[in-house]
């Protein structure tokens, strides 16, 4: 059984951790809005973009001059997957879900006999997945110490893709990332970049019956397009991890906070009774020696 000592000093830790992990929950909700705010402002651009790929895309579809950003190489041979976890842990299961959803994509292309080479972008996802997948990794991006994701931060992760794709290294690329739902709902997510693809609910724009002639043609749109596209895709990825990153440390940090809490009742608790009946034995002592006397 433990000493009063010992109570004391484990009820001081957990106040004390109590106090750290409620700081970084106070922490994590102030850079919540800004990054939500970030994500929200960024998604109707990238939506349009896609509305407007599709819009291009269905007038060249089937064409042999088709952008290969677009039509794909013709192989299916070599995937790239780029994994975009925080750099930090301590936000719940945000980098876990991510890293696992892209091990389930690896086994699947492993299985089926694909070639596979991981660009991972955030230290915790890199450290997961070299456990299993040291061989895979080509590289490692890390935003230690920006304070702020800007478009700049994505655009070497958007070059190194287009740079091996158009050097023939890789046939598809996929991008790995969490987007926020909410401070309790972050949702891991697979978006292809290369070959660009259309998600669901991106139509080509309704004309009304019109029809536009455009000058350059579409193809030469494309081509201009599409390289920004891959960039724009990755920006709103590091934008959604970011909200979805504070918004997971947030209810990581609340959840452990309450949990402190629990523990130093119990604690507490524990403690007074033992006080309690440490003297009511040195008072049995006492009334027993008087007795004796």
């Amino acid at each position: 059984m433990p000493s009063l000592k010992d109570l004391r000093n484990r009820i001081a830790s957990v106040k004390s951790t109590r106090k750290i992990t409620r700081a970084m929950q106070l922490v994590a909700a102030s850079k919540l809005k800004r990054a939500q705010d970030a994500a929200e402002a960024a998604r109707p651009y990238a939506e349009k973009m896609q509305g407007v790929l599709a819009n291009l895309a269905a007038g060249v579809a089937g064409q042999p001059g088709a952008p290969k950003l677009l039509a794909g190489t013709g192989r299916d041979d070599t995937h790239l997957l780029v994994v975009m976890t925080a750099d930090r842990g301590l936000c719940g299961g945000f980098n876990t879900n991510i890293v696992k959803l892209a091990r389930q994509h690896i086994e699947r292309l492993t299985r089926e006999g694909k070639k596979v080479r991981i660009l991972c972008v955030g230290r915790k996802g890199r450290d997961q997945l070299k456990r299993l997948y040291a061989s895979l990794i080509i590289g490692t991006i890390e935003f230690t110490g920006v304070r702020r994701i800007g478009f700049a931060e994505a655009q070497p992760i958007a070059r190194q893709v287009l740079d091996m794709f158009e050097a023939g290294e890789i046939d598809v690329a996929t991008l790995f990332y969490a987007r926020f739902r909410s401070v309790i709902s972050q949702v891991p997510t697979a978006l292809r970049l290369i070959p660009a693809e259309m998600p669901e609910g991106s139509k080509p724009a309704d004309l009304k019956g019109a029809s536009y002639d455009y000058e350059p043609d579409e193809t030469q749109i494309l081509n201009d397009i599409l390289p920004r596209n891959v960039s724009v895709q990755v920006f709103r990825a590091l934008l959604e991890n970011q909200a979805s990153e504070q918004g997971a440390r947030m209810a990581a940090m609340d959840s452990a906070t309450r949990n402190a809490g629990e523990v130093i009742g119990e604690l507490t608790l524990k403690y007074n009774r033992s006080r309690q009946a440490q003297i009511t034995k040195e008072l049995i002592e006492i009334i027993s020696g008087a007795e004796a006397l």
